[in-house]
């Protein structure tokens, strides 16, 4: 299918890795001009190896300046925008709430949430000058569930769905779509600590664990970080330009977070 999305204007946050990678991947197969970001500069640098065009910068998405930095560099790059994918977040602490330290709470919702406003409210001006303009925000089915000894990751995710909501009513007027994507166990690195670490706080195997995780999904397998860049490569796309203010799932139906 030729979704009709060569030279669209992309920034993906935390593209170096996992899922912003396969994201920025993705539009790149498909003739789009991606911009990315990401903290970790060992992946930046392989990234710039093995994907020269796929433009980067060094940015930690919860500090303003880096931000603005960031959207300087990519709209010198890329011309304009047409696309912003917020996908910059982190698991946060596994943790009691009456035990956990507060400043990984703070850091937690900093990047998971306040990180997306920080790139959204700079990104608007230029989505309103785009032909085909959408944002899309990474949620989580902890965006829509309860996620026991993982509070502030679930309140940042829940926080992303309120955000999307309010962006749609608000931008589309101005013909920007906004939509967030909630994956559920997503296959990699990220979701196999955030399973070793709640492993260790029950004091089971890491095995035992992930029986528990998938007897709460229809679906007995990972997500894959392609699978959410296919989703999110179509409602980029001029073929959803009508999908917007949408929570959309990909977790194999999970009915629960234990």
């Amino acid at each position: 299918m030729d979704l009709d999305i060569r030279g669209l204007r992309v920034l993906v946050t935390a593209g170096a890795n996992g899922i912003g990678l396969a994201i920025a991947r993705a539009f790149a197969r498909e003739g789009a001009r991606v911009h990315t970001c990401d903290v970790d500069e060992t992946a930046l640098s392989a990234l710039a190896a093995s994907d020269p065009s796929i433009t980067q910068t060094k940015c930690d998405v919860s500090d303003r300046n880096a931000v603005k930095r960031l959207f300087e560099e990519a709209t010198g790059n890329l011309r304009g925008l047409d696309v912003l994918v917020n996908n910059a977040g982190i698991a946060g602490p596994t943790s009691k709430v009456e035990e956990m330290n507060p400043e990984d709470w703070d850091r937690c919702l900093d990047i998971c949430l306040t990180g997306q406003f920080n790139c959204t409210r700079l990104a608007v001006p230029l989505l309103r000058q785009s032909k085909n303009a959408s944002i899309v925000n990474i949620s989580s089915a902890a965006g829509r569930l309860g996620f026991a000894m993982r509070s502030p990751y679930a309140a940042a995710k829940w926080g992303v769905i309120g955000f999307t909501k309010s962006l749609s009513i608000e931008l589309g007027p101005d013909n920007i779509r906004v939509n967030a994507i909630l994956p559920g166990l997503v296959a990699g690195d990220r979701q196999r600590r955030v399973l070793e670490a709640k492993a260790q706080q029950r004091g089971i195997s890491y095995a035992e664990m992930e029986r528990t995780a998938f007897s709460y999904t229809s679906i007995k397998d990972y997500v894959t970080p392609d699978q959410l860049a296919d989703q999110i490569l179509f409602m980029c796309s001029p073929r959803g330009k009508t999908i917007s203010g949408q929570a959309i799932s990909i977790c194999g139906d999970t009915q629960m977070l234990g």
